[in-house]
């Protein structure tokens, strides 16, 4: 009797003290692959409601957007909740002059130029925050380019889960597997975040990779 009880505290204890209350999961990425889009599903899936504005013009999330306590359930039962994390796109430069290009005025582009150069400062230094981490890409683009070469290897440093998810494979131009070939030491899921295609794959992978 005294060892059973021993060892039913000893579970109890030893689960509440593990666990941890507050995990995050970061959606990192370069500008326009879907982050946003991505976090946006999460949410109408799992909440019933959208998390981020979602917009075609570059470095349009400028500022960390957090929607706490998401949970998502498995077929077989299994429950995962945590805080997700929907960061401004990772560049090496950004220039106001492309902010001209899609038709905002000067003043205000080198406002947006501005707050988006901190967005970036500001999502580097979340990672040491992040518990697991999906990088977001656009699946029809190179994914060999400085931007996620410098992210991957920011992840890479801190040793944090990461799952890569390659996006937009409804559009013809997708190769996933350019994107296995240049990050094979992770795992690669392709999906359309903007129509929820292969979004099962998706919550699938992420049971392996948040801890």
């Amino acid at each position: 009797m005294l060892d059973f009880m021993k060892n039913f505290f000893g579970k109890v204890f030893g689960n509440l003290f593990n666990k941890k209350k507050h995990v995050k999961l970061g959606l990192y990425g370069p500008p326009n692959a879907g982050k946003s889009t991505l976090a946006n599903t999460i949410c109408k899936d799992w909440l019933g409601e959208e998390m981020s504005s979602v917009s075609n013009v570059a470095h349009e999330t400028r500022e960390i957007n957090v929607k706490e306590q998401v949970s998502i359930k498995s077929d077989d039962g299994k429950e995962l909740s945590f805080n997700l994390v929907d960061t401004p796109g990772i560049a090496t430069k950004i220039d106001y002059e492309d902010f001209l290009k899609q038709g905002v005025k000067e003043k205000k582009a080198k406002k947006r130029a501005k707050e988006a150069t901190k967005g970036v400062v500001e999502a580097i230094k979340w990672l040491d925050d992040m518990d697991s981490v999906v990088i977001v890409l656009d699946a029809t683009k190179d994914p060999y380019s400085q931007v996620n070469i410098t992210i991957v290897g920011n992840l890479a440093a801190r040793d944090i889960p990461v799952l890569i998810v390659g996006n937009k494979t409804d559009l013809k131009k997708a190769d996933l597997k350019k994107i296995q070939a240049a990050f094979p030491q992770y795992d690669v899921v392709g999906m359309s975040a903007k129509y929820g295609k292969n979004s099962k794959d998706f919550y699938k992978a992420l049971f392996k990779v948040v801890k």
